[in-house]
């Protein structure tokens, strides 16, 4: 993939879908989500107006229009992830694991507190308030203090070593979000969509308080993105659209709100400076008659996993999934399955492959892969965030043919968050973590897995493995 460096020439507004009105700043100055810069390069890639770009129909889920003037829809191929903050030419910066909470390191200070099973009992720890389907509780292994929480920043080189188990304490490598950028607030007017002017129609008398982004000299957005995809028909001649688009200089991008640019340089590099999640050497627990590989996945960017409720639209059932902070391709026995027996050992497991899935093999001829032998078993989850927006007027829409709308609201799973795994055997732990790390079996060049249910291609559900070592037994 081609990595981006955005430098912005002024400050930046990114906000989301609540009010900005009178005192109400809404979300304005927070690090920019992922789909932000995924529009930004799109919208470039409309501006550029480039000849012979493969259009798409209308449609959704095999749905399609056969209408030829429906194929309007381009640049479907734009795949991105990040932004991420860089300093220099390349020293890059990942949100915190939660599980490392110290203040300049990267010692772990939060693990999975093991218990067995008691007979007759489906869960560990009877009473209490641990969510369907965890089996642990995480502890922290520091004394009580009153600040809790470290750097939320922390370099690549950081990231690695937490990865490695390793120490480090090189306090350039940590830092917080005022050493990356700064937030400045302004007074505005409203101003009349009709009529393009203050003080009339539904904007008289109204003001608003919003807050900018401004990043500290030396600090950049980096991103990684790719448009790969056939022009004028020709299947075999596909091509980067990007690499058109930029064409070896830097290029001015409109990013976030308020028509701020950015100043945009392309690269490439043989591996992408991104952490690499373990994919073997993982730990084990001691039993030896019932022993389990242990590993955890830690999110480096948001993740959207939506309910699924039991019944389709068109009246057909279909498996429900609570969702929101429970990935949708772990196994769990839900409130509307409550009247099935469900085994204590299934619940919770890995409904990942090794390979191609039934459907997808079936549609490739190809073989599927083996289920992976893997549940979930503890978690550390911070508070949601909103990922909304607003829609332009859309004529594929009729909701928003004439005046836009709103686009659903999805609660995100925040980077950061950390999943624990018991693998029943070292095989499928290899196999867990092929299928967790975002660069999967390759040596890191590529993006090949992206575990968010939604908004993957705009660099959500990235992630990787480590290992974890259990609190301790409590009696």
């Amino acid at each position: 993939m081609n990595m981006l460096l955005l430098q912005p020439t002024d400050v930046l507004f990114f906000r989301d879908g609540r009010p900005m009105n009178g005192s109400l700043a809404g979300h304005t100055a927070a690090w920019p989500l992922p789909d932000v810069t995924n529009h930004a390069l799109h919208a470039a890639l409309h501006r550029a107006g480039l000849d012979g770009v493969h259009a798409h129909r209308r449609g959704r889920s095999g749905q399609y229009s056969e209408n030829a003037e429906h194929r309007d829809r381009k640049f479907g191929s734009l795949s991105t992830a990040g932004p991420f903050p860089v300093y220099g030419e390349d020293r890059w910066f990942f949100p915190r694991p939660k599980d490392a909470q110290a203040n300049g390191s990267v010692e772990v200070t939060l693990r999975p507190a093991r218990l067995a099973p008691q007979a007759g009992n489906d869960h560990p720890w009877p009473g209490s308030s641990l969510p369907n389907p965890l089996k642990y509780a995480v502890a922290n292994t520091r004394p009580p203090e009153k600040e809790a929480g470290g750097e939320p920043w922390i370099s690549a080189d950081a990231f690695s070593a937490y990865l490695q188990g390793h120490a480090f304490a090189d306090a350039a490598h940590f830092l917080r979000d005022e050493c990356i950028a700064d937030k400045e607030a302004s007074l505005g007017i409203a101003i009349d969509p009709d009529t393009q002017t203050a003080g009339q129609g539904d904007a008289a008398g109204q003001i608003y308080t919003a807050h900018y982004l401004r990043l500290r000299e030396g600090f950049r957005l980096g991103m990684f993105a790719e448009a790969m995809d056939k022009m004028h028909g020709d299947k075999s001649g596909k091509c980067d659209l990007l690499k058109i688009l930029l064409n070896g200089h830097p290029a001015q991008i409109v990013v976030g709100g308020q028509q701020r640019i950015c100043t945009t340089v392309l690269t490439t590099r043989a591996s992408l400076p991104i952490p690499h999640g373990l994919t073997d050497g993982f730990n084990t627990t001691t039993e030896k008659a019932d022993k389990r590989w242990l590993v955890k996945w830690i999110l480096l960017s948001l993740a959207v996993w939506p309910e699924i409720p039991a019944m389709k639209k068109d009246g057909t059932a279909q498996n429900p999934h609570p969702g929101g902070w429970l990935p949708n391709w772990v196994f769990v026995n839900s409130d509307s399955q409550k009247g099935e027996t469900v085994p204590y050992e299934r619940n919770g497991r890995v409904l990942l492959t090794t390979g191609p899935g039934v459907r997808k093999s079936q549609r490739t001829h190809s073989i599927a892969g083996r289920p992976i032998a893997a549940r979930l078993v503890a978690a550390i989850v911070p508070k949601p965030l909103v990922v909304t927006g607003w829609a332009l007027p859309s004529a594929a829409n009729p909701q928003r043919a004439a005046n836009g709308g709103a686009k659903s609201t999805h609660l995100a799973v925040p980077a950061g968050a950390v999943y624990y795994f018991e693998a029943y055997s070292g095989e499928d732990a290899v196999a867990l973590a092929t299928a967790l790390n975002w660069h999967g079996e390759t040596k890191g060049a590529e993006i090949k897995n992206r575990r968010s249910t939604l908004l993957g291609e705009k660099g959500y559900g990235l992630g990787v493995c480590g290992t974890w070592k259990p609190f301790g037994d409590v009696p």
